[in-house]
């Protein structure tokens, strides 16, 4: 199948880029096929974010997004941000103590999923063909080196990688050019930025794992529209942060975000944020309450300082699969709609002209990029992640409320991070094991019960998509030095220490609970794991995430 413009992932800054497109293309009566491939079995099914919205992008994109109906019911009433002191402890701190990015005023408390169903509606009402369930695996390139499309995914093949009765082969989706929207780590985009060397020079990309839970709590404790956010306790070794927002219908969503530089290797990110919802500052809220929805995602929150080149021949990186997210203000979604607003009007320049050659580098969408207010806000947050790891999260956070608040980020430091998150792993006999309480199924809970709830599935019968380099070095390596911190890492079980009869010990892999977070292929010691798309349609079916 044959397109003007492909488009890999139905996020905020995939779809952003086809509404755009198929706007500019009516604006000038011009003929225009755009096609969107999503690897959830629905648009919104893999999309997990907090998420508190700031509509600029949106703003621009459809002025009108009210009257549309545009899922933002949810306006911030009231911004608390605290010190977790200890386990019992916290201190709620000022405004003018905290980063003025922190601040929340005019935003909305939205589900992001929503968000994404509500601007896939748009797209196909402009003319996007949208394919759900289908998982870009390969980039199809052209004779000259070029970006020429995506291949999807082969469907029905066994554990050996045999046909089945119901095989299906994968299609070739070629397009003059193609735009990879895939998220954090997207596996496609992170092969493009190694063959193309996209971030050469620049400081690796850094990043969290989130969690976030959705609770139907006692309509007595719900405040709608108010926004929470916590540093320091739990995670006292690592940096981070936590939130927990009051959206509508009584529900709260609560999450933790640690940032995978961490160095103990006993460190389990799971069990931080399951102990971390019996501290008073979220038990007065949870207490009563009922847990209806679990999953999570890693994010890229390298920033400034991280981000690759976005331009190759025949192709654009925008949203998460570049690393637009603004730590600062712990949102990435305007900034990735942003990206894909540029990418469009980039596009349709090129794609307008009748004599341009197709699959060319689409140079001018650097330039736009540092014209627009993107360019700048992720420049004046640049040093925002780098001070957290350099000083901590609490001398961090100071010297970040001094620069943005004082200085609008325009301080003549430029502090940067250049060590890799997987190189920061101690092995374990120097580090202090952590003793985590058990989960009590009120507040706190198991990995198994909380993957139910992320509604994931895969065909059990199909090739794993969690591909070993060397099928040795978890044992020989991974356990022998760091006590296999696959097993902890991961928030969905899906590896595992076993041991046979005769005492051998070997990792069990359990793909079929992957919710796609992609944090192993982070964060993996020895870069031995590499995440690949399952068959299209697998992984979490998130409702409203």
């Amino acid at each position: 199948m044959e397109f003007d413009v492909v488009i890999v992932g139905a996020g905020p800054a995939g779809l952003s880029t086809a509404c755009r497109l198929m706007q500019i293309a009516q604006e000038k009566d011009q003929e225009l096929m755009v096609c969107v491939v999503e690897k959830g079995s629905e648009v919104g099914a893999h999309i997990l974010s907090g998420a508190v919205f700031e509509t600029r992008a949106l703003d621009e994109l459809f002025p009108d997004w009210k009257e549309k109906g545009a899922p933002l019911n949810t306006p911030v009433t009231g911004d608390d941000i605290y010190w977790l002191n200890n386990e019992k402890k916290g201190t709620k701190i000022p405004s003018f103590m905290t980063p003025k990015t922190m601040h929340n005023d005019g935003n909305y408390v939205v589900s992001m999923g929503n968000l994404c169903r509500w601007l896939a509606e748009q797209a196909e009402a402009l003319g996007v063909e949208i394919f759900p369930g289908f998982a870009a695996s390969e980039v199809l390139y052209n004779e000259d080196g070029s970006v020429g499309g995506v291949i999807t995914g082969d469907m029905g093949l066994d554990e050996q990688g045999q046909p089945k009765d119901s095989f299906m082969p994968g299609m070739e989706l070629k397009a003059k050019y193609t735009v990879f929207a895939e998220g954090c780590r997207g596996h496609l985009g992170k092969q493009l930025i190694e063959k193309f060397e996209l971030d050469k020079d620049q400081s690796p990309q850094h990043y969290g794992i989130g969690f976030k839970e959705i609770w139907d709590i006692d309509p007595a404790k719900h405040q709608e529209g108010l926004v929470v956010h916590t540093a320091g306790w739990p995670i006292t070794d690592a940096t981070g942060g936590s939130y927990l927002y009051h959206a509508e219908n009584n529900q709260v969503l609560v999450g933790l975000i640690i940032d995978l530089n961490y160095s103990n290797t006993h460190l389990s990110p799971f069990d931080e944020f399951q102990r971390l919802k019996h501290h008073p500052v979220f038990k007065q809220y949870l207490e009563g309450g009922k847990r209806v929805s679990y999953g999570a995602r890693a994010i890229a929150k390298g920033g400034f300082n991280s981000l690759p080149k976005m331009t190759f021949p025949g192709g654009l990186l925008v949203g998460c699969d570049a690393g637009t997210l603004n730590f600062a203000k712990i949102k990435g979604n305007h900034t990735a709609m942003k990206s894909g607003l540029l990418a469009a009007e980039t596009l349709m320049e090129v794609l307008s002209q009748d004599d341009a050659a197709p699959s060319q580098e689409l140079a001018s969408y650097t330039q736009k990029f540092k014209d627009s207010w993107l360019y700048d806000e992720l420049f004046r947050s640049r040093n925002f992640g780098p001070a957290l790891h350099k000083f901590g999260t609490f001398m961090g956070g100071a010297y970040n409320t001094l620069e943005q608040n004082w200085f609008n980020g325009n301080l003549p430091f430029n502090f940067k991070d250049d060590k890799a998150d997987h190189e920061q792993l101690k092995q374990a006999k120097d580090c202090v094991k952590i003793d985590y309480p058990k989960p009590d199924g009120v507040l706190s809970f198991d990995k198994l019960s909380s993957v139910f709830l992320s509604n994931t599935n895969h065909e059990e019968e199909q090739p794993c998509h969690l591909k070993l380099k060397d099928s040795a070095i978890p044992i020989t390596v991974n356990l022998a030095h760091y006590d296999e911190p696959a097993q902890r890492y991961c928030p969905a079980g899906v590896y595992e220490i076993i041991e046979s009869e005769a005492g051998e010990k070997q990792l069990q892999i359990n793909g079929q609970n992957c919710v796609h977070c992609k944090t192993c292929d982070i964060k993996d010691p020895t870069q031995n794991i590499t995440w690949v798309v399952p068959e299209g349609a697998g992984g979490p079916n998130y409702p409203n995430m």
